[in-house]
């Protein structure tokens, strides 16, 4: 495992380190990184959840798509903090920093977030056009929807901010702009004067002062990025924000009853070995103290052995936990994690999933037994169930049981994954063993001779590129889940999940769609 972690945290780095030597270059000119302009907005010594590093990675595009985003604490308001990378191509906009943007969005707006933009982008990578023109629109008009629900944008603009970068700060609710960096146009002196034969400068078309003093497009002009970062954590502070649910006592709970660190041990290599979710989760939820005399609650602990469910409180909060026990789902499970999460609608709480799981079980006996519908009212019971989801995937996520386990497609507040991590439609070598048996019919159909030396060779391949892209960094660079985490730091970056859910009132389901017994 700690191998696994060294190697996802190399892919990490490289996020960080994408600009390369425009990283000093950017230094010599007197600006600050987006991860340095982050660390001097958020409130000192608070958590950063920084979400989705490896979009892009494996792709034709750098790790972390040009731009960072995350959670921080400004001013006590727990905000999305997007920022541009200038030093990546001088943060123009790619098909996958489109994935990630949306994502964040997304995020803010089920959660709650104020939205922070610290903006220095060139607009569209034009050699992507085609992928990034049309479905671009949708981030102008989630920035609009944003402040027409009152949840503030703001837009710091420490650079260039033109064509399509330009309706960022157009279109937020705040702007500020730092004096003789910030430019901000639809179009360049030379578009201009390709399309108008206007000549013109960048300051009189577009600079921080022009828009503070005479466009209005500016409402606070900074004299350099520190006095930028001072001006929107301000604006921050008088944003009368609150949080609309309820917040536990910091104090009211207790440290996990066993040690997280032991979480390195726990999982096996071989993902097919069996594994007691209940070691992780006494090492993730409060341990037993005052208000929580029991760190775990089970639920039905003798039906459905091969699915742990129960309850517990992590950092506080109450939760229901959904777990694979032994990777395989059979009816008993569908029908007893269907019942949970009504129980869960019920009483208003938040459901964790824990992925390990092969999928839905197979077989004449299990058809014979209703798996299809008993999964298909698992899978209901997710799709319509209200309270907020968090997943983490520990180990195998395949099939349906990734599905009914909540994964991606199941809108999540957040998914993460851990190392150990893998999930696809089938495990490779069950994958290419179905080929080969469809393979083998279909030759004896058209009276071919089988050449199992060629067939093999085939096998071979498939088998590693199902295992390629059934690896974490893989799902993550296509922005499958919200990061690749440390299993040991789990639980803090659930705290910080399960605090901003809390920005809102918690509502269960009334009713669920029509469970086929």
């Amino acid at each position: 495992m700690l191998a696994k972690i060294a190697h996802i945290e190399e892919q990490n780095q490289k996020a960080v380190e994408a600009g390369g030597k425009y990283i000093a270059r950017h230094h010599e000119r007197g600006k600050l990184t987006a991860r340095e302009r982050i660390e001097l907005l958020v409130d000192e010594g608070s958590a950063f959840l920084e979400l989705m590093p490896l979009a892009g990675w494996g792709s034709d595009f750098a790790v972390g798509a040009s731009m960072v985003t995350g959670i921080g604490v400004v001013e006590g308001v727990e905000c999305m903090i997007v920022a541009n990378d200038p030093t990546v191509k001088g943060g123009a906009l790619n098909p996958m920093s489109l994935r990630k943007s949306f994502r964040a969005a997304e995020i803010a707006e089920r959660n709650w977030l104020p939205t922070i933009n610290l903006t220095e982008s060139g607009g569209a990578d034009l050699p992507t056009q085609k992928d990034i023109f049309i479905p671009g629109g949708k981030g102008f008009r989630d920035l609009t929807r944003a402040s027409a629900r009152k949840q503030p944008t703001i837009s710091v603009v420490f650079g260039n901010s033109t064509a399509g970068g330009a309706y960022v700060p157009g279109m937020s609710d705040y702007v500020i702009m730092v004096k003789e960096q910030a430019k901000v146009f639809l179009a360049g002196p030379p578009l201009v004067k390709m399309a108008t034969g206007e000549e013109s400068d960048d300051e009189s078309l577009g600079g921080a002062e022009m828009h503070s003093r005479i466009s209005g497009s500016s409402d606070f002009l900074a004299v350099d990025e520190h006095d930028a970062i001072r001006l929107a954590r301000r604006t921050v502070a008088r944003l009368n924000w609150r949080k609309k649910g309820s917040t536990p006592d910091p104090t009211s709970y207790a440290e996990p009853d066993l040690d997280p660190e032991e979480l390195l041990d726990l999982f096996p290599e071989d993902l097919k070995e069996p594994f007691d979710p209940r070691d992780a989760i006494l090492r993730i939820v409060d341990g037993t103290g005052p208000g929580n005399e029991v760190a775990f609650d089970e639920f039905k602990p003798l039906y459905g052995s091969a699915l742990v469910t129960g309850w517990a409180k992590l950092h506080g909060h109450p939760i229901g936990i959904i777990a694979n026990a032994r990777g395989v789902l059979m009816s008993e499970e569908a029908q007893k994690a269907a019942q949970f999460i009504q129980l869960a609608n019920q009483k208003d709480t938040p459901l964790l999933f824990l992925h390990n799981t092969t999928g839905y079980m197979v077989g004449a006996e299990y058809e014979q037994g209703g798996i299809i519908k008993h999964g298909a009212m698992m899978i209901n019971a997710v799709s319509n169930s209200k309270v907020p989801h968090l997943t983490v995937i520990m180990g195998a996520s395949f099939g349906a049981g990734n599905y009914g386990m909540n994964g991606r497609a199941y809108d999540p507040r957040f998914l993460f994954t851990w190392p150990s991590a893998k999930s696809a439609v089938m495990g490779p070598a069950q994958l290419a063993g179905v080929m080969e048996i469809v393979a083998r019919e279909s030759a004896e159909k058209k009276g071919m001779p089988w050449n199992q030396e060629e067939f093999d060779g085939i096998k071979a391949f498939v088998m590693q590129m199902v295992e390629d892209q059934s690896l974490p960094e893989f799902l993550s660079g296509l922005v499958y889940d919200d990061g690749v985490i440390d299993p040991r730091d789990t639980r803090t970056v659930l705290g910080i999940c399960l605090s901003v859910i809390d920005n809102q009132p918690i509502e269960g389901a009334m009713n669920f769609g029509v469970f086929r017994m």
